[in-house]
């Protein structure tokens, strides 16, 4: 893997394949809310997260160096005809730090060049 190239990762030295990322900011506290998204974890289909050190955190790297993420919540969503398909894991968190924000987006506008992502707002029905 490329160093300088930015990845995420909740086991060390596996790197995960972000398929969405929702950005929120609460109206009244200004807190902002990250909701990421994976369809697959490279860690659970290789079983290498038992010969791994798990990261007791999300771990956002790139050029600047590493970001340590406590999720709030992970959720694993199944699917398939036996419900033990893994369709996707949604990982929530907050931020509240300006300071803090700002060095996420500067992380995730590098992943997103990186990896062929571009921003869009969502569609309002």
């Amino acid at each position: 893997m490329d160093s300088n190239r930015p990845s995420i990762q909740f086991f060390e030295g596996i790197s995960e394949e972000l398929s969405d990322v929702s950005l929120r900011r609460h109206q009244g506290t200004g807190v902002r809310t990250v909701l990421m998204k994976f369809e697959t974890l490279k860690s659970i289909e290789r079983f290498r997260s038992y010969t791994n050190r798990f990261a007791n955190a999300m771990r956002l790297v790139d050029s600047e160096g590493e970001i340590n993420v406590e999720p709030d919540s992970v959720k694993f969503i199944f699917s398939g005809p036996e419900g033990d398909d893994l369709e996707r894991v949604e990982c929530r968190f907050d931020i509240a730090r300006d300071d803090h924000w700002e060095r996420f987006m500067r992380f995730m506008h590098r992943y997103a060049e990186s990896n062929g992502m571009a921003y869009g707002e969502p569609n309002q029905n």
